[in-house]
């Protein structure tokens, strides 16, 4: 079964300096990728939801549903200033609000709201049914192999950093 990266390396064949097995390995990542990425972009798009709100509303989820404006700007490698643009967006869209500590009065809280739960979880699903057909073609034995495999680059990537 031809695929369109064994036409690439056709069309590339004699004409660049490459190892074929690394570049088929490293292309068909690389079309995975891109795909996955269309995925994600068309699943948000389904829920009504940007890229941006996602995030936000992703890295909320991970903490639990609370955190500080900070701790979300770090997470999301933004500025402060971004982040408060940002969280003005949510905060009138109702995907959260912004809670004043009852400990400390200069401290706020980001929480998120039901709707931007619902709304995270609507694009979760459908991401995680995409994740799962694609990954799915494969039989159970394999995709522990092939998950063993990208970790091991993965290992090396991080650890040669």
């Amino acid at each position: 079964m031809e695929d369109s990266v064994d036409r690439h390396l056709a069309r590339w064949r004699g004409k660049a300096p490459f190892d074929e097995r690394v570049e088929a390995i490293v292309t068909r990542l690389q079309v995975l990728v891109k795909h996955l990425a269309h995925t994600k972009e068309a699943a948000l798009r389904e829920v009504g939801m940007q890229d941006f709100e996602f995030e936000t509303l992703h890295r909320l989820v991970a903490r639990d549903g609370s955190a500080t404006p900070s701790e979300l700007a770090t997470d999301l490698l933004l500025s402060p200033a971004g982040m408060t643009g940002r969280l003005d967006t949510l905060e009138r869209s109702g995907l959260v609000r912004r809670v004043r500590s009852t400990e400390d009065r200069r401290r706020v809280d980001v929480e998120l709201t039901p709707k931007g739960h619902d709304l995270w979880m609507d694009a979760m699903t459908i991401r995680a049914e995409v994740e799962a057909d694609l990954v799915n073609a494969l039989p159970p034995a394999d995709r522990a192999i092939l998950d063993g495999l990208l970790k091991q680059l993965l290992v090396k990537t991080e650890t040669s950093h």
